[in-house]
């Protein structure tokens, strides 16, 4: 009798434990950074602009509040000062370095728009805040979640408190959205496409035979994106001689020392790929797409 209670005991617990990984959710580390305009530098933004430093410690405030594991931009921005990341020319370079050192999953851009407008009579300014939330997935750069949140008019220059308003009338909405995109590429992978085209001069085209087993370029080309995306899930939009088309090619969450898997990294082996075919290309990424041109 005491061995079978202590069956019925194990598998009780052995059930509830299975329960409990079953509905484990992975949660993402996100870091908010302020919206930069094209070759505006990001280094001084916050400098200038009490505004933005203000709203954005009120964003970081908000998701914390939601027990969101967040990373500090500021803390990352010294960082990058101190490992001389600051002294690159090109402004897009910086802000991707600051990213990539982040150690976060999501980074969120932050437009920050503040009015405010004396009006006669009034003795506080009329004051409006609008904030635009874009999540990315730093991974990929795919576009998560997109919100918008505005506050006023009112008459008060407390532009940290409408800020708050503002972020806590859209933050748990947003961070929904994020976590069930999240969730959803760390069981089924994140999804990325790629555009295959050739250059003018190329001496291949899809039909070309290559390999040791006398197969055609595209069929080569599609059973090692077969091999090589998780749980060999991806789509063939499209083949011509000229071009070959994924528009849902799925990489696995983190790669097998469990790092992640990013699309650079997956560039890089679609490279080593067609160099074991004799074939030089040239890569270029955009986003979560990757162009891959064949010489």
């Amino acid at each position: 009798m005491r061995n079978f209670l202590r069956n019925i005991l194990m598998l009780i617990l052995s059930m509830n434990c299975g329960l409990a990984i079953a509905q484990t959710i992975v949660q993402p580390k996100i870091m908010v950074i302020p919206y930069t305009k094209e070759g505006e530098d990001i280094r001084t933004v916050l400098e200038n602009d009490a505004t933005k430093r203000i709203a954005l410690a009120k964003i970081k405030e908000a998701f914390d509040e939601r027990n969101v594991s967040t990373i500090d931009f500021v803390a990352r921005l010294k960082a990058a000062n101190t490992a001389n990341v600051m002294n690159m020319d090109n402004q897009a370079d910086v802000k991707s370095a600051i990213i990539d050192m982040s150690g976060a999953d999501i980074y969120v851009e932050a437009e920050i728009l503040c009015q405010q407008d004396i009006v006669q009579g009034q003795n506080k300014p009329e004051t409006r805040v609008k904030i635009n939330l874009t999540a990315y997935d730093i991974a990929t750069g795919a576009s998560l979640a997109n919100k918008i949140g505005e506050c006023g008019p009112f008459y008060t220059d407390d532009i940290a408190k409408l800020s708050m308003k503002a972020i806590s009338s859209i933050a748990d909405d947003f961070l929904n959205t994020i976590q069930t995109k999240f969730t959803e590429m760390a069981e089924n992978g994140r999804s990325i496409m790629m555009y295959i085209t050739f250059d003018a001069n190329s001496a291949f085209t899809m039909e070309s035979e290559v390999g040791n087993d006398g197969l055609t370029l595209q069929d080569e080309i599609e059973l090692w994106i077969d091999a090589n995306s998780y749980n060999n899930n991806y789509h063939l939009q499209g083949v011509s001689p000229l071009n070959m088309v994924f528009d849902d090619i799925r990489l696995p969450f983190v790669d097998e020392n469990g790092a992640t898997y990013t699309v650079g990294k997956y560039s890089m082996a679609v490279l080593k790929f067609f160099r074991s075919l004799g074939i030089s290309i040239s890569r270029s990424l955009k986003g979560n797409t990757l162009y891959i041109t064949i010489k």
